[in-house]
């Protein structure tokens, strides 16, 4: 029987950089499985999701068959409650959905997750080790009003509140990326890259 490759998550406050360091890692064929990605995608194609995301914020959570992101975001970022309940609905799905696609990636020396909530939603349990990106919150509030036009300043600064503060992922992490322009991103991404493949 292989050896089961080793699982490294890769965490950080919205806006940090997760993704671009994925995508380094990625460049060194290491298969990354995006967890808010494929969050969406569930919500969108599994029809029993579907329901019980129906049955939790009414017909209008999704507008002409997709999922209204900016609905759903608005009502929960703005309530603990809302958010806890939205979380314990999708976050059982996406963890076997997870397990699916470790399975089929097996042949890999180590595998990546990236999430923004691995410790907040306890996922870092079933992970080897993390990887905290750490950018400072003014680049990050930057970064995200760039990307995302549907966001404003007041939308960020919900987020960042109802996520772990940069300065506890960075203590519980293994490794620390950082992404602050103090250092090149490729060699910091190569140099773990070496210690994970060995």
């Amino acid at each position: 029987m292989p050896n089961k490759p080793i699982l490294i998550g890769i965490t950080g406050g919205i806006g940090s950089g997760k993704s671009i360091v994925c995508k380094i890692f990625e460049s060194f064929g290491i298969p990354t499985y995006y967890a808010d990605d494929r969050a969406k995608w569930l919500m969108n194609n599994d029809p029993e999701l579907k329901r019980k995301v129906i049955e939790q914020f009414g017909e209008q959570a999704y507008a002409n068959g997709s999922l209204d992101r900016a609905y759903i975001g608005k009502l929960a970022f703005h309530d603990q409650e809302v958010l806890n309940k939205l979380n314990s609905i999708v976050h059982p799905l996406v963890g076997k959905d997870f397990k699916d696609w470790v399975s089929s990636n097996s042949d890999k020396p180590y595998l990546l997750k990236e999430a923004a909530l691995i410790f907040e939603a306890g996922s870092y349990k079933q992970l080897n080790k993390v990887i905290s990106v750490y950018a400072d919150q003014e680049t990050r509030i930057a970064r995200v009003l760039e990307r995302d036009p549907h966001r404003n300043k007041e939308d960020i600064l919900a987020i960042i509140q109802k996520q772990m503060p940069e300065e506890e992922k960075m203590e519980r992490a293994d490794f620390v990326i950082r992404n602050d322009g103090s250092s090149s991103l490729i060699k910091q991404v190569q140099e773990l890259n070496l210690q994970f493949r060995s």
